[in-house]
C-alpha cells in the first residue's frame, strides 16, 4: 500500500459484472493525501459536506458507471438528507492500484439522463 493512503473500499465483483471490468473482486480502494488534496481543491464544499461518506458510498452506490473517457468506475449515491447524487471516481493507476479520485455532487437532470440510457447502472 502506498505511503500515506488509506482502505476506504473494495472492489466487489457485482461492480465487476455490471461494468465487464477485467479486474481482480477484493482489490483494494485507496485514498491518498494527495487524492485528498485533489479534492478539496477541485471541489472544497462537496469535500467538506461528503468526504466522511466515501467509504459508504464505495460500499453500499445506488448505481454505477464506467467512464468511457478517462476508463474510472463511477460510484453514485443518492443522499436523502438533501436529494442529491454524489459521485466518487475511482482510477486505475500506472501501477494497477485503485484511488478515489474524486468526490461530487452531480447534475439530477444529468443523472436521471444517464439512468435512462443506461450508462448508470442499477446497482
Amino acid at each position: 500500500m502506498p505511503d500515506h493512503a488509506k482502505q476506504v473500499g473494495i472492489l466487489c465483483q457485482r461492480v465487476i459484472d455490471l461494468l465487464g471490468l477485467s479486474m481482480t473482486e477484493g482489490q483494494s480502494i485507496l485514498l491518498g493525501e494527495s487524492n485528498v488534496a485533489h479534492m478539496v481543491s477541485r471541489h472544497p464544499a462537496d469535500f467538506a459536506l461528503y468526504g466522511e461518506y466515501i467509504p459508504l458510498i464505495l460500499a453500499a452506490p445506488d448505481y454505477v458507471a464506467l467512464n468511457a473517457k478517462d476508463g474510472s468506475i463511477e460510484y453514485v449515491k443518492e443522499v436523502q438528507v438533501n436529494s442529491v447524487f454524489v459521485k466518487v471516481a475511482v482510477r486505475v493507476s500506472a501501477r494497477g492500484q485503485l484511488f478515489a479520485r474524486s468526490v461530487y455532487r452531480l447534475n439530477t437532470n444529468r443523472v436521471l439522463n444517464f439512468i435512462e440510457k443506461g450508462t448508470l447502472k442499477q446497482y
